[in-house]
This record gives structure tokens, C-alpha cells and sequence, in this order.
């Protein structure tokens, strides 16, 4: 973060913490038992990414650009969870409170990263979903194997570089005060308001960024399905409707659970009370991560298809040996 800083300003001396402190949840009791539950929850989301990357890495039939999407989705999940439970189960339940201020910066940052690849993902599975259905002979020249890779990688270097800015603009900011950081992890708009001089361009981005990252990618999904829904009810007949449709449940109930909660907890922040606030978020990050592989093995017929062929050659060969 040198370099950032020489690039912005010669000179300038800024007060950074040897560490922070993370404030956590207060007051509770049996406080523990949330965190073990949260253990269990990142369980269920290793085994089932894991799962779906497994599934649809074995089965050449899923090598499709859509399975490109839902892939990244699964590895964004898996590496999210990965970079977040662990370190929330190593602060609060073996009392690692403290955390280097380079460090609290880099967790920061891969927790950021992946809860913003998440929303994006999202739409290029909505973007899948809108050709698939209303451009159904075009399908595969529009979205093919090379616009899928190009889009994700897309995806992946604005979101890194989006997540940089913010971080280096936190290294511009001098803390002289408290440290005390009140969230279950190293949470930007909470460490922004602890600095003591103008925290403005800080400020500036945890306004923008939410409408980047969530509300617009939002209003893409939405518009995308009721011009699914349009296109549906003015050339197909209810069943063809409803048979296209289905096709969408599966994202369509990974976009609910992703997107209402999380923009609730934003909406109403300052209106939550702490500990109801640290809760909320703590489950929405760690929830979707969850349930999407779960949804997707339950909701697509190919997924379900694969795992059958799969386990049934694993019990051919087993039988063979």
C-alpha cells in the first residue's frame, strides 16, 4: 500500500494502529453456541461446493457455459466462506481478539471480494438464463465457452480492483482513538468512522459501491426476468411458459436469498440494533453460501441427472473390483 499512498500524497505521515480490536457480539449470553453453529453451517458449505465443482468437473455434459457460471459461483462461495468463517471461529472462540492492522486489511479484502463476486455471478446466470429462453437458436453463438471464460474473468478483475481502491484509501486514513472495530470482522464502513481525519472518499465509496455491486446488478436480474416473462406470455402458450420458466427457479430462489436479506441489513444498518446488526450479516454472509449448492442439486434436472450417472458408474466399478 506504499505505493498508493506515495501516488496520492508526498509526505504525508499517517497514524496507523499497531492492530485492531474486534468488538464482536456483547451481551449475550451462550454466545458460544452461535459460533459453533456457524462452524456447522461452513461444513455443510465445503461439503456441498465442493460438491458441485466435483459434479460438474467429472461430467463432460455439464461443460457448458452456463456450468462455467455456476462453477465460479460455487468456487466464489467456497473461497468466501473459507476466508471468513475460520478466521470469525479463530477470533471469538479462542479469544483472538487482536489482529494485525495489515492483516485485518487483507481479510478485509478477500471477504469484499467474494461477497461482491457473488452478486456479480448472479447476473451472468440471469444473463445465461435471458438468451437461453428468448433467443433460443442464438443461444449458442452468443454465449459460448470464450464469452463466458471472458466475462467472469471480467468479473473477477473489476471486482479486485474495486476492492483495492477501497482498501487503499483505508491506508490513507490516520486512527487515533479507539480501535475497537464493532462487527464480527474487519468491516470497512466500520473501520472508516473510527479514523480521525476526513474519512470523505471512504465515505464516498461505502455509498457508491453498494449501488454498484448489489442495487444495479439487481435491477439487471429483474429486468431480465420480466423480459422473460413478457417475451413468454406473447409467443409461448401457458405450459411452454411455464416449462421455460421452470428453468429459472433454481437462480431465481438463489437471487432471493442472496440479495433480500443482505439489502435489508444495509437499508436499515443504522436503524438495527448491533448485535441484531453483527447477527443479520454475519447469516447472510454465510447462509447463501450454504444453500446454493443445495438448491442447485435440488432444482436442476442436469445436476441430479449427472450425480445418478456418476454414483451409479462408482457403484459399477465398485462392483467390477
Amino acid at each position: 500500500m506504499e505505493l498508493f499512498n506515495s501516488a496520492l500524497g508526498k509526505n504525508i505521515t499517517f497514524v496507523h494502529p499497531a492492530f485492531f480490536i474486534i468488538g464482536g457480539l456483547t451481551g449475550i449470553p451462550n454466545i458460544t453456541l452461535y459460533y459453533v453453529f456457524l462452524f456447522f453451517v461452513y461444513i455443510v458449505s465445503v461439503v456441498g461446493n465442493t460438491v458441485v465443482m466435483a459434479v460438474i468437473y467429472l461430467d463432460h455434459n455439464l461443460r457448458t457455459p452456463k456450468y462455467i457460471a455456476v462453477f465460479n459461483l460455487a468456487f466464489v462461495d467456497l473461497f468466501g466462506n473459507t476466508a471468513l468463517v475460520p478466521k470469525v471461529l479463530d477470533i471469538f472462540l479462542f479469544g483472538h481478539y487482536y489482529i494485525p492492522y495489515n492483516d485485518c486489511l487483507t481479510f478485509l479484502f478477500f471477504c469484499y471480494t467474494c461477497l461482491s463476486l457473488q452478486s456479480f455471478n448472479l447476473v451472468a446466470l440471469s444473463y445465461d438464463r435471458m438468451v437461453a429462453i428468448i433467443f433460443p437458436l442464438h443461444y449458442q453463438v452468443k454465449v459460448t465457452h470464450r464469452f463466458m471464460f471472458s466475462l467472469i474473468a471480467s468479473l473477477w478483475v473489476f471486482t479486485i480492483i474495486a476492492v483495492l481502491i477501497s482498501v487503499g484509501l483505508l491506508t490513507r486514513l490516520s486512527f487515533c482513538k479507539s480501535v475497537v472495530i464493532n462487527s464480527y470482522f474487519c468491516d470497512h464502513g466500520q473501520i472508516y468512522r473510527l479514523a480521525c481525519n476526513d474519512h470523505f472518499p471512504s465515505y464516498v465509496i461505502a455509498c457508491l459501491y453498494p449501488v454498484i455491486i448489489f442495487w444495479l446488478p439487481l435491477a439487471f436480474i429483474l429486468l431480465s426476468y420480466l423480459y422473460i416473462g413478457y417475451t413468454l406470455v406473447k409467443v409461448a402458450t401457458l405450459q411452454e411458459g411455464l416449462k421455460a420458466f421452470k428453468t429459472c427457479i433454481g437462480h431465481l430462489s438463489l437471487v432471493a436469498i442472496y440479495f433480500i436479506p443482505l439489502l435489508t441489513t444495509f437499508t436499515l444498518m443504522e436503524k438495527i440494533q448491533p448485535n441484531a446488526r453483527i447477527i443479520n450479516l454475519s447469516l447472510t454472509s454465510v447462509f447463501p453460501p450454504m444453500l446454493n449448492p443445495i438448491i442447485y442439486v435440488l432444482q436442476t434436472q442436469e445436476i441430479k441427472e449427472s450425480l445418478k450417472r456418476l454414483l451409479k458408474r462408482r457403484g459399477k466399478s465398485k462392483i467390477t473390483i
